[in-house]
């Protein structure tokens, strides 16, 4: 495997993107894929940020953020990069832009205590262990959730 810079787009993703995604999720994710419900409606839920890595026409990477103004928080609720184009920068990329496009003060996310690679990234994106869910994960693995302040967003008025 190649550690080279990817040269890749963001792009926001849609119910077009179906099949990739699910190609996506099966790579990524293996027992904890998403089931294909859960997919489109991650593809056509309203309040969903949804972004894809594209690398010559190809879906490298996907992540989704579920805004919920009410609270203030953002959820990241899937991030995953094809393993050939890993440690590129296409994960760290989609990150900020769901963040951005999020556009609220706190951030969190959930992963495997075992997904030690994803815990780095995290770190290093800024993001700080916030509480522990046990058993969360499929095989009784417990769920690491991890929390990003990024500061008060005010929303502006206009007139």
């Amino acid at each position: 495997m190649t550690t080279e810079p990817a040269l890749f787009t963001i792009q926001p993703a849609g119910l077009f993107d179906l099949n990739d995604l699910r190609r996506l999720e099966s790579l990524c994710f293996q027992e904890d894929a998403w089931p294909v419900l859960d997919l489109v409606g991650v593809l056509t839920l309203p309040g969903i940020v949804r972004l894809k890595a594209v690398i010559s026409g190809r879906m490298v990477g996907f992540v989704a953020g579920d805004k919920r103004d009410s609270l203030g928080i953002g959820w990241i609720t899937t991030l995953g990069v094809d393993p050939e184009f890993r440690h590129r920068g296409v994960g760290w990329a989609l990150l900020a832009a769901c963040e951005e496009q999020m556009c609220l003060p706190r951030v969190r996310l959930t992963l495997r205590r075992s997904n030690q690679d994803a815990y780095r990234l995290y770190q290093a994106a800024g993001y700080t262990r916030y509480e522990v869910w046990p058993q969360y994960y499929s095989g009784g693995e417990d769920g690491i959730v991890m929390q990003k302040v990024l500061g008060e967003f005010k929303k502006t008025e206009i007139g």
